[in-house]
């Protein structure tokens, strides 16, 4: 593994890659759960999160699932 630049919502970001996008996302202290990922422009199911690869120069949009009424 070495650091990388991947896209993450818009702006340049530096991680540890290539890494899981579940591994990835936990090490942004995003819990998988929470969130909704298009990577490279398609819908990841998070059934996928641990297959999946993010790899230096994906491109990444992740929103945060809130709850409330």
């Amino acid at each position: 593994m070495s650091t990388g630049v991947i896209q993450a919502n818009g702006k340049a970001l530096m991680a540890e890659l290539p890494a899981t996008l579940e591994a990835f996302l936990r090490a942004q202290n995003l819990p998988p759960r929470s969130v909704v990922v298009e990577l490279n422009g398609e819908a990841v199911a998070p059934s996928e999160f641990a297959l999946r690869e993010v790899r230096v120069g994906d491109r990444l949009e992740i929103v945060r699932i809130v709850a409330g009424g």
